[in-house]
């Protein structure tokens, strides 16, 4: 019985050890008074840049979760030293919030204004198919 609290808590370590997606990482606060002083033309090239290299680093955040998403597969199923190749979470998931925090401080500037900037927003996610009642 003790090993299998053993188990748990090992696996428990392991999986937090795991990058998240892209999506699944909330923005840092960023504060709107650095756009504040920009115009709409500014903020607008601002924007583009902003979310530009949001969607790099969401790629190479997912990449990452991907990966280590392959090697959790692995070291559970054949070999568990493969565990320890996964990366969690640092610093590239850092870049994702902060620059999901830029673009949310350049709308909130943006919607001040009137310049009517407004990033597209994450598809949500798909719920989970399940037998309706009116199905039956």
């Amino acid at each position: 019985m003790k090993l299998n609290y053993i188990a748990a808590a090992a696996l428990a370590v392991v999986l937090a050890g795991c990058a998240s997606r892209a999506s699944d990482i909330s923005a840092s606060y960023v504060s709107p008074v650095l756009y504040q002083n920009l115009t709409c033309e500014q903020l607008a090239l601002e924007a583009t840049s902003v979310s530009s290299r949001a969607q790099t680093a969401a790629g190479l955040q997912n990449k990452k979760a991907g990966q280590d998403t392959a090697a959790m597969a692995v070291g559970l199923v054949l070999f568990w030293p493969a565990l320890l190749f996964t990366q969690g979470d640092g610093a590239q998931a850092a870049e994702v919030a902060r620059l999901k925090g830029e673009m949310q401080a350049i709308e909130d500037t943006s919607n001040r204004k009137g310049c009517n900037i407004v990033f597209q927003k994450e598809p949500p996610k798909p719920k989970a198919k399940g037998k309706h009642p009116a199905d039956m």
